[in-house]
């Protein structure tokens, strides 16, 4: 599992290579995709490379034959905070990488890290703090959704290579995630992930491989301690076979995207995607498989379980333009849903009290935003246990633009339908139009493209 491979069984799976390179260009940065057909082990499969500059990757085994450790970054403060897994070479052969100042999102297994042989390491040193990362993403036309998804992968990145080096998020420089191409990986697989339209992607246990692996600091075992420290919590295992077989960027997509860990999921099997790695193993196809398909009748009438913690806060003194601000970006933060009920506290001070529902990983971080984004001196926490109605996405056309809809179902049948606001808010800025209009006009278009049943397609998944 890399992020290339990922790419390439998104468009194996029907994903189109359009819709990646447009989020591409989006990016205002000079790359391309380059999508071809390989056989890995008698499987065919779509093959994803990411030019940048004018370069492709180049094999890391050459890569790092040829330069040895002349490009380890020694000479700057920042070089401890190195990725692990852009900066090696593996004993058992590896894909390819680029130098540490200007790398790629961890590929290892089966894909491989791009190596740009022209740029000296001393170039770009410093690499790209977190915050620059999520300042490009974000000023990228994409989805609010897609900018989300993809800035929680480079945070899950981050916050794992932070734990590793002992330090803050904040001083951790990415050196190889942060390059031009593994921006290209991160977003292509946030914005493809997207435009599959489940409501839930279900990962099998993964083979890790084995070996060692080269870094800036060392020879380690693998997974290398990126990846270790994201897989954390995950079924893992390996198969005996001497190569990396999940990379951090692989290992990061999976923390971020998928739901849960199990066994191939019950379902109406719809389609399948195989994305291909560089290297073709003896027996063992290097592709990573995508299987789309349709939850049964009498597992979509159940509604969802699923554990959630509730934050609450009483706040009497806040300024009610910042109370504003944190509901904001509580949810960009990652918040299942967040909001306020006027209260009249002790003293009979009028106040607030914020609510915050989210998943349980997600509590001690939110915790300490309320603390920091509010006045509040006190965060109460519980876990509770909700139940949740199927959902998808569908998209219809109005005449400014393609507008997604949230459709929710229980037993088959759509209970309610809602254009997605983000979307007609886009369109309706864009066109000057009234933003009712166009929500109007998405509803109809929904409702005249005969979608008010959906027998069998209640709850879409992909394994």
């Amino acid at each position: 599992m890399s992020g290339d491979m990922f790419m390439g069984a998104l468009v194996d799976a029907g994903v189109s290579p359009r819709l990646l390179e447009d989020a591409v260009k989006a990016l205002g940065v000079e790359a391309q995709l380059e999508i071809s057909r390989v056989v890995r082990s008698g499987i065919a499969a779509a093959k994803v490379d990411v030019w940048v500059d004018g370069e492709k990757d180049m094999p890391r085994e050459e890569f790092w034959g040829s330069h040895g450790d002349d490009h380890k970054d020694t000479h700057h403060p920042h070089s401890h905070a190195q990725r692990e897994h852009g900066s090696h070479s593996h004993s058992a052969g590896d894909e390819g990488s680029r130098p540490v100042s200007a790398t790629v999102s961890a590929r290892a297994d089966a894909s491989h890290e791009h190596t740009t042989h022209h740029h000296a390491p001393h170039e770009h040193s410093h690499g790209r703090a977190l915050s620059e990362i999520k300042r490009i993403i974000t000023a990228a036309g994409i989805s609010e959704s897609a900018k989300h998804t993809a800035i929680a992968i480079f945070e899950a990145l981050g916050a794992a290579e932070a734990k590793i080096h002992s330090t803050s998020i904040e001083k951790v420089h990415f050196h190889e995630v942060g390059a031009v191409d593994a921006m290209v990986d991160i977003v292509c697989a946030a914005v493809g992930a997207e435009a599959l339209g489940v409501d839930e992607i279900v990962c099998s246990p993964l083979n890790v491989g084995g070996g060692t692996v080269k870094c800036a600091h060392g020879t380690f075992p693998v997974p290398a301690p990126a990846t270790l420290e994201l897989l954390k919590d995950a079924p893992v295992y390996s198969s005996g076979l001497q190569a990396e077989l999940v990379t951090p960027t692989g290992a990061a997509i999976v923390k971020t995207l998928a739901a849960r860990f199990a066994a191939f999921p019950e379902m109406k099997i719809e389609k399948a995607g195989y994305g291909a790695g560089s290297r073709d193993f003896s027996g063992h196809p290097n592709v990573v498989r995508l299987t789309v398909g349709v939850a049964s009748s009498d597992i979509a009438a159940r509604p969802a379980h699923e554990a959630i913690s509730v934050l609450e806060a009483n706040v009497d003194d806040l300024n009610p333009q910042v109370f504003g601000y944190v509901m904001d970006r509580l949810l960009e933060e990652g918040a299942r849903d967040a909001f306020a009920v006027p209260v009249q506290m002790k003293k009979n001070r009028p106040g607030m009290l914020l609510t915050v529902l989210c998943r349980p990983e997600d509590a001690e971080r939110l915790t300490q935003f309320v603390f920091a984004e509010t006045t509040t001196l006190g965060v109460r926490r519980r876990e509770e246990s909700r139940e949740t109605l199927a959902r998808h996405w569908e998209s219809v056309t109005t005449p400014w633009g393609a507008v997604r809809i949230k459709i929710a179902s229980m037993n088959g049948a759509v209970t309610n339908y809602a254009p997605e606001y983000e979307d007609c808010k886009k369109l309706a800025a864009e066109h000057r139009v009234p933003l009712k209009l166009v929500m109007q006009e998405a509803a109809r278009a929904y409702l005249q493209g005969g979608k008010k049943h959906l027998p069998e397609r209640a709850q879409r998944s992909t394994g």
